[in-house]
C-alpha cells in the first residue's frame, strides 16, 4: 500500500495543530490526521476564551506574576515570560485568520470585551460569548480549507511514530502509522517533520469535561518512542461542571465565577472565603479540592453555583449557550443556582518540548495540551491553554522552517504495516471493561485528594491492566478503541508514577500523606522508557 507523504505532518486538528499547520502550508505540504470529524478537538469544548494582555490598563508582568502565583513554583520563568509576551501577536493572528472575538460598545468606541477569570488580576480573557473554542476551531478550519498544500484525513487514528532505525543515539521521527477507520486498514504516514498536536488525556478519569477523544495518544506515543514526560501527576479537575445524568459532564465556564456566581451548600451556605481570600476566584486547585473537601464532609452529592443575583439579561447575553444548555435540563441560571461537580479537565503534564515546541527526539515537535513546556507548572492558569497553543503552533512553525530550510535527506524506507496473526475479535467487552477499570481506579484514587495507599493500590492494578492489554493488543486486529484504550493504560501509569515519586502536595498534586510543600520537590517529575527499540511494523 503507498505511503501517504507530505513535508509536514500533523497529528490532532486543534488550535495548536491547525495553526501550525495552515503556516506551515506556505512553505510545503500537510497533511493533517483527526481522529474523528475536523472539528472535535479539545480547543472546541473550550468556553472562557484565551488570556492575553490587551487592555491598556494591563501589563505583561501582571499576567506573568498572576502565572507564576498559580504554577505555585515549578513554572519555567522563561517559558512563561516567552509565551505571556507572545499573547498579543497570536490573538491578532487569530483574528487575521478570521476569528470574531466578542466586542462591546464603550462609550463610543467598539472594543473587545475582557473577561476575567479565577487568578488573573486584570480583565484579559477574549472570548466569542461562551463558546470561543467552537469560534476559533470555525476560522481555523476555513482557513484551512481555504490551503491547497494542506489537507485534514479525518476519522484517521495514529499508531505508532515512525522512528528511523540506525546506529546513531538519537534516532528521527519520520511521521507515523495511523489506522483509517472506514478501510481499517494501517497505512505509513511519511514526512519530514511531524508535530504532535493530540490534545489532553481527560478520558482517563471517569468524570471529564473533555471530548471522547482525548486519550492521550500524543504522550503515549512519544513515551513509547523514547521522548520524556514530566509532570503528569498535575491533572487539573475543572471546579464547576454540571450535575446531571444526561449532561456528560457538562463544562461551566469559569468566567462565570469571575463575573460574580458564588459557590454554595444546599443551604444556601456560601463556603469559598474558608478556604481562600479570594472565594470563587482562586486558582482552580483549590477550588476543586474546597467543593471536594464539603461534598465529603457532608456527604454530598454535588454544590451549587449561584449567579441568579446578577441581572439576567446579562447572564442570558454573557453565557448564551450556557444558559441554553442548563435550560435544556431544566435549570434557569437567572433565576436559581445549578448543581455542580468537579471532572477532570486539563493535563499541566506533557511530552517534554524547548521554547519551540522541539522534542528530544529529531524532526518530532510537540505543541498545545500534549506538550510540558514549564508555563503551567504545577497548575494551569484559567485560559493560558489557549494562549499556549497559539503561541507555541506558532514558534514550532518559525523552528521547523529555519531547520528543514537546508535538509534535503530523504527519508528512509520503513517496513508496511503487518498484523502478523492477529484476528478480529467480537468480544467488544473486553475493551470496555478495561477501559472501565482504568477511569474508576484513576477517578478513586488518583482523582483530586491522594494517598500513598491509594497510589500504589492503583499502581498495582494498572502493572496487571497493561499485561492484560498488551496480549489483547497483540493478538487482535486494530480498531479505534483497542488504540486508545492501550494509549490510555499508558497515560494512566505515567499519572501514577509520578504521583508516587513527588512526596509533598504542590498545585495540583495533593496527598494526605505530605499535605505540605517541600522544596527538596521543587523541580520536575520527569519519566523516559529505556527500553526503546525502533518503530515495528507490527501492533508490538
Amino acid at each position: 500500500m503507498e505511503p501517504i507523504s507530505s513535508d509536514f505532518l500533523v497529528i490532532g486538528g486543534g488550535i495548536a495543530g491547525l495553526l501550525f499547520a495552515i503556516k506551515a502550508s506556505t512553505i510545503g505540504t500537510v497533511t493533517v490526521l483527526t481522529k474523528a470529524a475536523s472539528d472535535e478537538a479539545n480547543t472546541a469544548y473550550a468556553q472562557g476564551g484565551i488570556a492575553s494582555v490587551w487592555s491598556v490598563d494591563d501589563s505583561f508582568e501582571s499576567h506573568v506574576d498572576d502565572t507564576l502565583r498559580a504554577g505555585d513554583g515549578l513554572c519555567n520563568s522563561l517559558a512563561v515570560e516567552t509565551i505571556v509576551r507572545g499573547g498579543p501577536d497570536a490573538v491578532r493572528e487569530l483574528i487575521a485568520l478570521g476569528t470574531r472575538f466578542t466586542r462591546i460598545d464603550a462609550g463610543g468606541e467598539d472594543e473587545y470585551d475582557l473577561g476575567r477569570e479565577g487568578g488573573h488580576s486584570h480583565r484579559r480573557v477574549l472570548h466569542a460569548q461562551d463558546l470561543t473554542g467552537r469560534e476559533i476551531m470555525r476560522a481555523l478550519g476555513e482557513a484551512a480549507a481555504a490551503r491547497p498544500n494542506l489537507r485534514v484525513l479525518e476519522n484517521h487514528v495514529a499508531v505508532n511514530l515512525l522512528i528511523e532505525n540506525h546506529a546513531g543515539s538519537n534516532p528521527a521521527c519520520w511521521g507515523a502509522y495511523a489506522l483509517n477507520k472506514a478501510t481499517m486498514a494501517v497505512r505509513k504516514v511519511v514526512a519530514r517533520a511531524t508535530m504532535l498536536a493530540t490534545g489532553g488525556a481527560g478520558k482517563v478519569y471517569l468524570y471529564t469535561t473533555n471530548p471522547d477523544i482525548a486519550s492521550g495518544d500524543g504522550v503515549a506515543m512519544a513515551y513509547r518512542a523514547g521522548a520524556p514526560i514530566a509532570n503528569m501527576e498535575f491533572y487539573q479537575f475543572h471546579p464547576t461542571c454540571l450535575y446531571h445524568p444526561a449532561a456528560k459532564s457538562f463544562l461551566i465556564s469559569e468566567a462565570l465565577r469571575g463575573e460574580g456566581a458564588i459557590l454554595r451548600l444546599p443551604d444556601g451556605t456560601a463556603f469559598m472565603k474558608r478556604y481562600h481570600p479570594d472565594a470563587e476566584l482562586a486558582p482552580r486547585d483549590v477550588v476543586a479540592r474546597a467543593i471536594d473537601s464539603e461534598m465529603k464532609r457532608l456527604g454530598l452529592d454535588c454544590v451549587y453555583l449561584d449567579i441568579s443575583h446578577q441581572p439576567a439579561s446579562h447572564v442570558r447575553e454573557r453565557f448564551p449557550n450556557i444558559y441554553k444548555r442548563c435550560l435544556s435540563f431544566g435549570y434557569d441560571l437567572t433565576s436559581a443556582p445549578i448543581p455542580v461537580v468537579p471532572a477532570a479537565h486539563y493535563m499541566c503534564g506533557g511530552v517534554v518540548t524547548d521554547l519551540c515546541g522541539r522534542t528530544t527526539i529529531p524532526r518530532l515537535y510537540a505543541a498545545g495540551e500534549t506538550a510540558m513546556t514549564g508555563l503551567h507548572g504545577a497548575n494551569r492558569l484559567a485560559s493560558n491553554s489557549l494562549l499556549e497553543a497559539a503561541v507555541m503552533g506558532r514558534r514550532a512553525y518559525g523552528a521547523v522552517r529555519e531547520s528543514l530550510r537546508n535538509d534535503f535527506r530523504a527519508p528512509p524506507e520503513f517496513p508496511e504495516w503487518d498484523p502478523g496473526s492477529a484476528a478480529r475479535t467480537e468480544q467488544r467487552v473486553l475493551i470496555t471493561h478495561s477501559w472501565d477499570e482504568i477511569r474508576r481506579l484513576m477517578w478513586n484514587y488518583v482523582g483530586i485528594v491522594r494517598s500513598e495507599r491509594r497510589l500504589e493500590r492503583a499502581f498495582r492494578r494498572i502493572q496487571l491492566l497493561k499485561e492484560e492489554i498488551h496480549s489483547y493488543y497483540w493478538d487482535h486486529l486494530l480498531d479505534s478503541d483497542l488504540i486508545e484504550l492501550r494509549n490510555l493504560v499508558t497515560v494512566a501509569e505515567l499519572v501514577v508514577r509520578c504521583a508516587m515519586a513527588r512526596k509533598e502536595s504542590r498545585g495540583l498534586h495533593y496527598t494526605m500523606d505530605h499535605p505540605e510543600h517541600d522544596d527538596e520537590w521543587l523541580r520536575d517529575s520527569l519519566i523516559r522508557r529505556e527500553d526503546v527499540q525502533p518503530t515495528p511494523a507490527s501492533p508490538a
